[in-house]
């Protein structure tokens, strides 16, 4: 008697035949509006369809040339996304990065301690400047990169005065990076109400273990905040208080330039605009 073989009823391992360029595109798409804070490995991998270790490969490859972050044990588009998709318009580019970069430099001189530059982008903070201070210590923050709005000085000097924009954030999720980092979606909306007070904003240890700063937005035309200043350094010996007014100060000034340019950029654009007779 022949007894004939059972058949394999395992479904049959197909072979992923996408090449290495078409693998980190997927990887690249994963990321969301409501991936801000970051995503881990798994669910990376779950969504571009690909094993762990293809993942973490190409997301080495990916970070090493600015297109991915990585932050602790999660991953979110770095900057080369960015300056691909020009999301950052002309006038902060010339604004931001030009015109009230010398007002950093000011702050610097006057605080001498590690100070920051940097405006809201989608739900983060990308630093467009930074000045160091002998005394510094290590922190998330770079030239070109960027950070969680909700958990810098930076970021909620800037959303005190962007109710949608805080919605948002919230609403993307209030991830822990310190056990200081508030994750509270009411106790947030306080601070930002207590910062439109102050009319500044503290980072004390929230991104950073150590690592304490004080911000103020830098407003533009119409009252609306632009960008924001920050002054940091190390919790056990740095006094925020001690710099409140030369941040103010710096800041105000700022605004003012800001308006000045962004008044005569549109003058030139009207005139530009009419016809000769």
């Amino acid at each position: 008697m022949v007894i004939e073989k059972a058949p394999d009823l395992a479904p049959a391992k197909t072979t992923d035949s996408r090449s290495a360029v078409d693998k980190a595109f997927s990887l690249l798409r994963c990321f969301g509006e409501h991936d801000a804070n970051g995503i881990g490995v798994s669910e990376l991998a779950r969504r571009a369809g690909m094993s762990k270790t293809t993942c973490h490969r190409l997301l080495a490859t990916l970070v090493a040339n600015g297109a991915v972050e990585r932050a602790g044990d999660v991953y979110r588009l770095g900057p080369l996304c960015f300056e691909l998709t020009n999301t950052i318009g002309s006038l902060k580019k010339e604004v931001v990065g030009e015109v009230l970069t010398p007002y950093l430099a000011a702050l610097f001189e006057q605080t001498r301690q590690t100070v920051h530059l940097a405006f809201l982008q989608g739900n983060q903070v990308v630093y467009v400047n930074k000045l160091f201070s002998i005394k510094r210590i290590p922190a998330p923050s770079r030239i070109g990169g960027s950070a969680p709005a909700y958990c810098t000085g930076v970021g909620k000097a800037i959303l005190a005065w962007d109710y949608e924009r805080t919605e948002s954030v919230i609403k993307a999720g209030l991830s822990p990076w310190t056990e200081h980092t508030i994750t509270d979606p009411e106790q947030f909306r306080e601070e930002l109400a207590q910062v439109r007070i102050d009319g500044v904003a503290y980072d004390r240890e929230e991104i950073t273990e150590g690592l304490s700063c004080v911000a103020a937005p830098i407003f533009g035309r119409n009252n609306t905040p632009i960008a924001a200043m920050s002054v940091s350094g190390p919790t056990l010996s740095f006094n925020p208080e001690l710099h409140i007014p030369a941040l103010r100060r710096t800041c105000k000034a700022a605004g003012r330039a800001a308006v000045n340019f962004q008044r005569a950029q549109e003058q030139r654009r009207k005139a530009s605009m009419k016809t000769p007779a």
